[in-house]
């Protein structure tokens, strides 16, 4: 028995919504189905996964080029890789986890409690996993005077951090701040300076390249290249501002991208426009393949949603007459990921109905329907980080992974 989910398409007219179940396979597959509202639960993988169990830990770097800077030739732009193969390998393709800003891959190694990270659950779970330090970042080296200066506004302080994701109910900045139930910690300062779970977590906060620039978008877009050539066709897992760099991997690289999770991508084509992450591309901040060709930005017509999907989210910059398609993404099974309780929550639906205007179909899951409650955009350090990495693994389970 096949069930067609409907969503509303930007301006109010009705289309089937690519996430389709059904009964039989969602029992197969560990999902559970929606039908009508309601969540039938399913068997799922095991609670418990295998033991850690590896093949090989090592580490590598790719990309990267000769310049000559300040300190005379260097080799920018290179890019870290930590690389987790499991002694048994039981799915085709390796993921690549891409973290976002103020960030590095660490944010995928382990949460700020202690357990372990969605790098881990999946090597556990029989799929080889490449976690990435973008270039600049962290393990991979930078160079100011040829990337870019990273000033002291580049980075998040923590009650910016305390207000926004980790602690963000107890402040009620933004309309589904008060739904953040998923902090991994009792401490009486939970969420903020002086939880122990929080003191960790801000440990983690590294400068970065502005986003405004493109400078990231662009080395990432090239060592990550770089990388499926070496390691050949994967799934990348994004998350934030690492969003627009899958996009962009994918367009570089059609042919070795088989699958996206974007995890709460940045760059979202909102109107008014949000933020520093302004897509002017849409949804990357640096040229990326359209069909009718384009040379500027500025040869993008855009229209914002007559109204928005509903009152407590934020109306989508579309695009206007002439719509161009988005070629080089099309064919590839993508699912955009959106958290409960995020600040990301009422803008991130942008990106789902851009892509799909663009010609690229996508699921646009709101974890909050399949039963996942709580969680800001910080989901992979979380309290129920094992429950969103079981759910995505049964969304690549579902689509051949």
């Amino acid at each position: 028995m096949g069930t067609d989910l409907i969503k509303m398409k930007p301006g109010g007219s009705r289309m089937k919504c690519k996430f389709v179940e059904t009964i039989r396979s969602s029992k197969a597959l560990g999902l559970p189905l929606i039908l009508f509202g309601m969540v039938l639960p399913a068997a799922a993988r095991p609670d418990t996964l295998p033991p850690l169990v590896l093949d090989r830990d090592s580490s590598f770097y790719v990309g990267g080029h000769y310049v000559t800077g300040a300190e005379g030739q260097v080799m920018d732009g290179a890019m870290y890789v930590h690389a987790l193969i499991p002694a048994k390998i039981t799915h085709p393709f390796p993921i690549v986890m891409i973290h976002g800003i103020n960030s590095t891959g660490a944010i995928f190694e382990g949460t700020p409690d202690g357990r372990e990270g969605w790098a881990q659950y999946f090597v556990r779970a029989g799929y080889s996993v490449y976690v990435v330090d973008q270039p600049a970042r962290g393990r991979s080296p930078y160079f100011p005077d040829i990337d870019g200066p990273m000033p002291a506004s580049s980075v998040f302080g923590a009650q910016t951090l305390a207000q926004d994701y980790t602690a963000s109910e107890a402040y009620n900045k933004y309309p589904q701040a008060h739904l953040h139930t998923q902090w991994p910690s009792d401490s009486p300062r939970k969420g903020q300076a002086g939880d122990p779970v929080f003191d960790a977590f801000m440990s983690e906060e590294v400068k970065s390249i502005p986003t405004k620039t493109g400078m990231s978008e662009r080395l990432t877009r090239q060592a990550g290249a770089a990388l499926l050539d070496r390691i050949g066709p994967a799934i990348l897992l994004t998350h934030s501002q690492g969003g627009a760099f899958g996009w962009q991997i994918a367009d570089a690289h059609h042919d070795l991208v088989k699958g996206i999770v974007a995890v709460e991508p940045a760059a979202t084509p909102t109107f008014p426009a949000s933020g520093s992450t302004v897509p002017a591309y849409g949804i990357t901040m640096t040229s990326i393949t359209y069909d009718p060709p384009i040379t500027d930005a500025s040869q993008l017509a855009r229209a914002p949603q007559d109204k928005p999907d509903s009152p407590d989210v934020m109306r989508c910059n579309l695009q206007a007459a002439p719509v161009h398609q988005l070629p080089t993404l099309k064919g590839i099974p993508i699912a955009v990921v959106i958290g409960e309780a995020s600040p990301l929550t009422g803008r991130v639906q942008c990106v789902s109905h851009y892509l799909e205007q663009a010609g690229v179909p996508n699921d646009m899951i709101r974890l909050e329907s399949v039963g996942i409650h709580g969680n800001s955009h910080l989901m992979m350090a979380e309290r129920n980080s094992d429950e969103i990495a079981r759910f995505l693994d049964g969304w690549l389970i579902r689509h051949g992974f």
